[in-house]
């Protein structure tokens, strides 16, 4: 797929979510089939610039081009500064974030809340556009502050009219936060409204939704976020999915213990060893969900304070579900 002059492997896209898409998450969904990953927010308050939480955010050390930093904020001059910032230390696409629905960044304004201020939305737009110069623009947005303002085609037009040059829409509203459906109707009039690129996001969760998602909304590409927590692998599934029409079959135990491993080395590397076990432990979580007998390890790993003990848990736990079954046993499965 041709994006904004960058050729990518396909149209998935890797939402960012705070906490979650660093480095090496983001390496991780590329290899296993994203096409682009953009990076947890960065804040546009120069003042945190020096933070190693900051610094770390925008660590993009051997990364697969193209580099796509998020910034958050509500004043024009600051989000300008910081789409400088990013483009001066190696950002290749600045998106900007309209879409994050937590109270924390809307009580300062940012993040969803800014879409209900039209005129500041654009004003912001203008800023950074110019500010960043060659560097392309991209902006994530929700559907609308809430149900009965559903202004996502006028915020996508007043996108468009500033120059961002791709827009992704996450199918609910701030209000909403992530309860409920998502919904692709706004989308599909969004995309009928712009020429720019419209990515959709929301509840694609599996291969099968993934092709009707495309379809009902005639979108561009997906962005996916939550549904890739542990399971990095629905990247590739969905690629072969939308390629072939044939489903992958899962994956075994062995590999998922290959690929949770590759990652925590990753973890443990880029944070140092302290951070990165506490880091570590909301992933193994996320690989581990519903799996039988997972609730009792998951429960022991939080009390795990070493890389070796994290490591010798882990293992001794997918060991015992491999020797049980080639494939994850699920809960669920089992109840029905």
């Amino acid at each position: 797929m041709d994006f904004l002059g960058f050729t990518l492997r396909n149209n998935l896209f890797v939402a960012p979510m705070a906490g979650v898409t660093d480095r090496p998450f983001r390496q991780l969904c590329k290899q296993l089939g994203a096409g682009l990953a953009v990076s947890e927010m960065v804040t546009s308050n120069s003042l945190l610039y020096g933070s190693a939480k900051t610094r770390r955010r925008a660590n993009h050390d051997g990364e697969v081009e193209p580099i796509s930093v998020q910034i958050a904020g509500a004043d024009p001059k600051m989000m300008a500064e910081a789409a400088r910032y990013n483009v001066d230390n190696g950002a290749q696409i600045i998106d900007i974030n309209m879409g994050c629905p937590a109270k924390k960044v809307c009580n300062v304004m940012a993040g969803s809340a800014l879409m209900q201020d039209e005129a500041l939305v654009g004003r912001i737009l203008d800023a950074v556009v110019a500010a960043a110069g060659s560097t392309p623009v991209t902006l994530k947005f929700r559907t609308g502050w809430n149900r009965e303002h559903k202004n996502a085609p006028t915020i996508a037009r007043i996108a468009e009219s500033a120059g961002v040059r791709a827009v992704a829409i996450h199918g609910r509203t701030r209000a909403d936060q992530y309860t409920g459906s998502a919904e692709y109707d706004t989308i599909a009039l969004v995309k009928t409204l712009v020429r720019i690129p419209v990515i959709a996001n929301g509840d694609i969760t599996t291969p099968q939704k993934a092709k009707a998602v495309l379809e009902a909304t005639g979108a561009d590409g997906l962005m996916i976020g939550r549904a890739a927590q542990g399971r990095p692998w629905l990247f590739r599934e969905i690629e072969h999915y939308l390629r072939t029409g044939e489903l992958l079959p899962p994956p075994r135990v062995a590999e998922i213990h290959r690929i949770l491993k590759s990652h925590l080395a990753d973890l443990y590397a880029f944070y140092g060893e302290e951070t990165g076990v506490r880091i570590a432990r909301k992933h193994i979580g996320w690989y581990t969900k519903g799996l039988v007998g997972s609730s009792h390890f998951r429960h022991a790993m939080n009390q795990l304070a070493t890389v070796e003990r994290q490591l010798a848990a882990t293992d001794e736990f997918f060991l015992a579900q491999a020797a049980a079954n080639d494939q994850l046993c699920y809960e669920e499965a089992i109840a029905a």
